[in-house]
């Protein structure tokens, strides 16, 4: 699909958008704010206050005050979550961590569904693959969720929300932003951004329909840094297109049926690695991704079906030869909620996962047929909510893994809201299994004697509303285990298993105040420390602190602010004469960012514009050794509800 298509497109789409929106006489209906509720910690909506984990949600109304920044910008934001490479350039390669972690001990959820790339190296999600501008919203659940999730989910779940149809019979959308892509140094302002897009949905008694399309193309910073001021590299570009379109059909209250396809596409030029430049190299990678998911409510309950199939194609250039992967993954997920007693509810379900991945180059030929696995894994989970305060969590998974066997998890989550107070307390301890992905179990760099992952976590701590709720606090500190955990040797180049306990701790402490209606500030503190250090980029202090002001009833304006500290990181090189492998360690120093946007309401309802500039101090950072950042960048945008 090519994307300057989508970018007239879209322009079409919002010259007709504008001209209706002048239209007056035009009444929208209005809506009323529902009570929050969460869905990761039992796969069921459960009001937040019943919840017995710490549940970070980022709703619609969040990303409105975040216009134009990317997934991985809005989660780098959430306190226990580390997206490296989300400072450089549009189009680095995304490491994402959760309390420590690494990518594979995360597991990303869309609408519910795992999404993987069985041929990743961790089997984890591009997230470079999803558009910030089809996501309603996204719920950020931190600790050992493998009870409910299986395997993957250690550190975490992040179940991110696509948006749906709206209530009108026909609606639509179209956005267009434009901005800089410079690094510190750099100060080239010119337009090197552009991200356009546009949906359509609606809804009737029986039938929804929901349907977008969404570009991005950027250029102007080079991945690698150059290694002095004296070398120019050349700029590298990245380009997307995101479709997706979803139909739902209720031929009854208590039966609804939604499918989804969707197609992805990105082409991501490339360098050589640290401080090296390469003209030539690229990737490109599709994915196509179709479900079904089924739901039957009855008299005491709801029975669920999560169904998915995702196949994705990358090719890789690099030093003068393509080596292409294919991946297959199938997901079904069937789980049922019974509720034995109005406080008190029963989650069974089984769930089937299938990988495959094939891999061929001038020097690599892995068939589909050898490197593949599946996992069968049914699991139950409890939960009871007391009129008194207490509420509990419970549950175990049997995995049955094709090349690991059998393998048993837990989780234990207990709380507590203390009467006639707004405080509660909290606590889990769960346990996660973690099984080596296929690439490195079956690459040239694996090892199919790696031993599966097995951790625990304790966690504990509270969450209070004071002041008549104007102030929220919640702290929580956690103690993590990672036992046989998968490493990488960066001397070998080869994964392995790193005997013993590797032990992580933390404390997370978020807090938000609400000065008056107009005024809002919120802030978050993570402590996260490694008994055994590795090459994770991971902080041992990071901060956030945001203010949000609603000037007038048109006006708004968000700024915000992130301290980064001191990171360790492990790097390989071939000194001469004898250029055998040597591993070194530094530290990359802290570092502060500085953001904000402004946001004016043109139609009331219809007509949004923005403007925001990012690292307004302009600060020369490290994020990754090696690898450009940005400086201060802008950003102008508007948005059209037709």
């Amino acid at each position: 699909m090519n994307k300057k298509i989508v970018r007239i497109s879209a322009l079409f789409v919002l010259i007709s958008a504008c001209a209706f929106a002048q239209k007056k006489g035009v009444v929208l209906p209005v809506t009323n704010e529902l009570a929050e509720v969460v869905v990761s910690d039992s796969k069921f909506a459960l009001p937040k206050e019943k919840s017995g984990k710490v549940i970070v949600k980022i709703t619609a109304d969040d990303l409105k005050k975040r216009p134009g920044q990317s997934v991985a910008a809005v989660l780098s934001t959430v306190a226990g979550v580390e997206i490296n490479g989300n400072q450089s350039r549009n189009g680095k390669d995304l490491g994402v961590f959760i309390r420590g972690g690494r990518g594979h001990q995360v597991l990303i959820l869309i609408d519910g569904v795992p999404v993987t790339d069985a041929s990743g190296i961790s089997l984890s999600y591009d997230l470079r693959l999803l558009s910030a501008d089809q996501v309603q919203s996204i719920e950020v659940m931190k600790g050992a969720a493998s009870t409910l999730y299986g395997s993957g989910a250690a550190t975490g779940v992040i179940n991110i929300t696509l948006k749906k149809a709206a209530k009108n019979a026909i609606a639509g959308n179209v956005y267009m932003n434009v901005g800089t892509q410079t690094a510190a140094k750099d100060k080239d302002y010119s337009a090197q951004d552009f991200n356009q897009g546009f949906s359509f949905n609606g809804k009737s008694d029986k039938f929804n329909y929901f349907a977008s399309l969404n570009s991005t193309e950027t250029t102007g910073i080079s991945e690698a840094k150059p290694a002095s001021d004296a070398q120019t590299f050349e700029d590298d570009s990245f380009s997307r297109v995101n479709s997706i379109v979803k139909f739902g059909f209720t031929p009854n209250e208590k039966l609804s049926l939604d499918f989804f396809a969707n197609y992805d596409k990105i082409k991501n030029e490339f360098d050589s690695g640290s401080f090296a430049d390469n003209p030539d190299n690229f990737s490109t990678s599709e994915q196509y991704r179709v479900g079904f998911s089924p739901k039957y409510k009855y008299t005491n309950g709801e029975i669920v079906l999560n169904s998915s199939a995702n196949m994705i194609d990358r090719a890789l250039f690099n030093y003068g030869s393509f080596s292409y992967y294919k991946s297959r993954s199938i997901n079904t997920d069937l789980f049922n909620k019974y509720s034995i007693l109005p406080e008190l509810f029963l989650v069974t379900g089984a769930q089937f996962q299938f990988h495959e991945m094939s891999n061929k180059s001038d020097y690599v030929d892995l068939p589909k047929e050898l490197a593949k696995f599946n996992m069968i894994d049914p699991y139950v989970t409890a939960v009871y909510n007391s009129d008194f305060g207490f509420n509990f969590n419970a549950g175990a998974r049997f995995t049955i893994h094709s090349k690991y066997g059998n393998n048993w998890v837990f989780n234990l989550n207990p709380s507590y809201s203390i009467p006639n107070t707004s405080i509660k307390i909290l606590a889990t301890y769960s346990t996660a299994f973690i099984a080596p992905s296929l690439y490195q179990l079956y690459s040239s760099y694996g090892d199919l004697n790696l031993s599966p992952e097995k951790d625990k976590t304790l966690e504990a701590g509270f969450e209070a509303e004071l002041f008549n709720k104007k102030l929220t606090l919640t702290s929580i500190a956690f103690l993590r285990d990672e036992v046989d955990a998968i490493g990488f040797d960066m001397t070998l180049y080869k994964y392995y298993t790193v005997s013993g306990v590797n032990k992580v701790r933390g404390i997370e402490t978020m807090l938000s105040y609400k000065l008056n209606s107009k005024i809002k500030w919120n802030a978050n503190y993570t402590f996260s420390e490694m008994e055994k250090q590795s090459s994770i980029l991971n902080p041992k202090h990071k901060v956030n602190t945001g203010l949000d002001i609603q000037a007038t009833e048109r006006l708004a304006f968000s700024a915000t602010y992130q301290f980064v500290s001191d990171r360790y990181t492990e790097y390989t090189t071939y000194p001469a004469p004898t250029y055998d492998a040597v591993l070194n360690s530094e530290i990359l120093k802290d570092y502060q960012l500085v953001n904000a946007n402004v946001r004016y309401t043109v139609i009331k309802n219809r007509l949004n514009v923005f403007a925001a500039a990012d690292n307004i101090l302009n600060k020369d950072f490290v994020e990754a050794r090696g690898f450009s950042t940005r400086g201060r960048n802008f950003k102008l945008g508007l948005n059209i509800n037709l």
